[in-house]
């Protein structure tokens, strides 16, 4: 937002992409004004200080209307009636004729304005004000309606670049920011959009194509083998995708080209696209939409070519300009950061869920105890977690249960899920002692082998012969969701008891985690789960867990597995979260 008049509002003015701004500001023979929401001058143009025979240094920070405007004769003019002022108040656009200027020499200059309000991240910042002298030059009013949709256009230039950057940015999902990024190029920018994308082997696939009626996936899946560097190829595709510049063509441009270089021309160009079935297909592309101007930019850097996005316009009367190449190209070089993160991504994805899928032992099937377990990976698009289950017979042929979840949502999460996995079975298995204990000691440990930082989960005991019972259930928390508790005639309860601090934040050995004791009656079943099961945006804790409850309660009676599939497929839409979930039945 600007603030005043500084160097600090000054610098906001041209931080614009790709210095485009800069470059139109400097060159404009329209007079420019840029007021702040207070109506004191921020910056002016060259074109400004000349009309208005005053230097930059001298306007910036002063009131506006104070400075400049006056009335006919020369005279103060009350700010109530300042036509300005008043669009500023309404953040609104506004135009004025004949208004009186008052220069550096004393002499008034009868000017005609357009001011358009100016936003930054979304909050009104002031107003951009366009004048002209319209007392030494009658055409000044084409000139200044010229000028005005030149600044109208690099205002939705800059527009669009800083809406793709900002959509695009909001997934991590590669075929979605591509969807998003053919609804903001088309119509607004180009008739239709294509996406190239250089996949494994040599290969380049048209991923997406988006065109008046929305996405076209009939012109969509080619894959086709690019071809060769050092070749000669007129294709734009194929010398973008090898590492050439963004590259401008209209129709005008080919006709020249083709009378140019005659019929010998004409049979080389056959000849390469013949050559070349990426260019004959991008050929073909453009020839079925009828477009007339085209232009062809990179994605990514020139060190790093993701791909390359093609727009095209069918209306001879409207081609492409150089402008527009620019934007282009910005829109390729953000595009490309955004896919090569997505693959990033999409890579550390796999190998996280593979890493948990693999840590997912086999569950044990003691006596005529009953388990199953579900994982169900963070919806596409969201980073997987460090969550995970785990169940295992102890030396003395008691049944550990374990539930937990490691603080973080990336590979970093996931590996140090495996580190605790791994240090818990060996500390539980041979320790006949509490669950309490047990958890101590993975805390102490834990800042020292690991590099996990936080985590929760629950250990829990069922002593008790395996087919008679009679069973008890010992159990510890370290700042995890309580287990869920179904027991015959319908009841269920939460495991409340046994809560201690979460992993990484033990406060020394003289504190002790508790455990909980409770009977388990025969034929009842327990349900140890990770937050994403009961946690969903824009919901609170208390909503997620009488969810939960209820849902439990209406499938209590089905099979174990069937219990756990259902949980999982009446989570309400919207969560970003990995879930874990193991649940214990004991006999009747």
């Amino acid at each position: 937002m600007v603030e005043g008049a500084g160097d600090e509002g000054r610098s906001w003015l041209v931080a614009e992409p790709s210095g485009l701004w800069q470059r139109v500001v400097r060159q404009l023979g329209t007079a420019l004004m840029v007021v702040d929401q207070a109506g004191r001058i921020v910056a002016v143009n060259p074109s400004a200080e000349r009309l208005l025979g005053r230097a930059a240094t001298a306007m910036r920070g002063e009131d506006a209307h104070a400075l400049l405007h006056r009335d006919a004769a020369g005279g103060t003019l009350l700010r109530e009636r300042c036509p300005l002022l008043q669009a500023l108040a309404e953040r609104a656009a506004a135009r004025g004729e004949g208004d009186s200027y008052l220069r550096g020499d004393g002499r008034l200059v009868t000017i005609s304005w357009s001011a358009s309000p100016l936003t930054t991240d979304g909050s009104f910042a002031g107003m951009a004000v366009l004048f002209t002298d319209v007392t030494t030059d009658q055409g000044a009013r084409r000139e200044r309606a010229a000028y005005t949709s030149a600044l109208e256009d690099l205002t939705e230039r800059l527009t669009l670049v800083a809406e793709i950057t900002d959509v695009l940015g909001q997934t991590l999902e590669t075929d979605e920011a591509l969807a998003r990024l053919g609804r903001l190029l088309v119509p607004r920018l180009a008739d239709w959009a294509a996406v190239d994308l250089r996949v494994g082997s040599g290969q380049v696939h048209r991923v997406a194509v988006t065109g008046p009626a929305g996405r076209d996936a009939g012109l969509e899946g080619r894959r086709e083998p690019l071809p060769e560097a050092g070749a000669t190829h007129r294709s734009p595709l194929v010398r973008v995708l090898n590492g050439g510049d963004p590259i401008l063509r209209n129709e005008q441009h080919e006709q020249h080209e083709e009378g140019r270089e005659g019929q010998e021309g004409q049979e080389g160009r056959e000849g390469e696209a013949a050559g070349s079935s990426l260019a004959a297909v991008h050929s073909d592309f453009l020839r079925t939409v009828g477009a007339t101007s085209v232009i062809t930019v990179p994605l990514g850097s020139r060190r790093q070519i993701t791909g390359a996005l093609t727009v095209a316009r069918t209306d001879p009367a409207h081609p492409f300009s150089t402008e527009d190449l620019e934007v282009a190209s910005d829109i390729g070089r953000r595009v490309g950061l955004v896919i090569d993160n997505a693959r990033r991504f999409g890579r550390q994805r796999a190998v996280a869920e593979a890493m948990q899928r693999n840590l997912l032992a086999p569950l044990p099937q003691p006596g005529r105890l009953r388990l199953a377990a579900r994982y169900q990976p963070a919806p596409a698009g969201s980073q997987v977690g460090g969550d995970w289950y785990d169940a295992f017979e102890l030396k003395d042929g008691t049944l550990a249960l374990v539930i937990g979840d490691v603080v973080g949502h990336d590979l970093t999460a996931a590996a140090g899920m495996a580190q605790l996995h791994g240090i818990l079975r060996s500390l539980a298995w041979d320790h006949t002692g509490l669950p309490g204990a047990v958890v101590d000691r993975l805390d102490e440990s834990m800042s020292a082998i690991t590099t996990v930082p936080m985590a929760t989960l629950v250990l829990a005991r069922v002593e008790g012969h395996p087919d008679t019972g009679p069973w008890t259930l010992r159990w510890t928390s370290a700042g995890h969701p309580p287990p869920l508790l179904l027991t015959p005639g319908g009841h269920a309860e939460y495991l409340e008891a046994g809560q201690g601090l979460l992993l990484g934040t033990h406060l020394g050995t003289r504190a002790r985690r508790p455990t909980a004791a409770r009977s388990l009656p025969p034929g009842s079943t327990l349900l140890l789960y990770t937050d994403g099961l009961i946690e969903i945006p824009g919901s609170d804790l208390d909503t997620g867990l009488g969810r939960l409850r209820r849902h439990a309660l209406a499938l209590a009676h089905t099979p174990l597995d069937t219990l756990c599939d259902q949980l999982l497929a009446r989570m309400p839409p919207g969560s970003t979260d990995d879930v874990a979930l193991l649940a214990l039945r004991l006999p009747p």
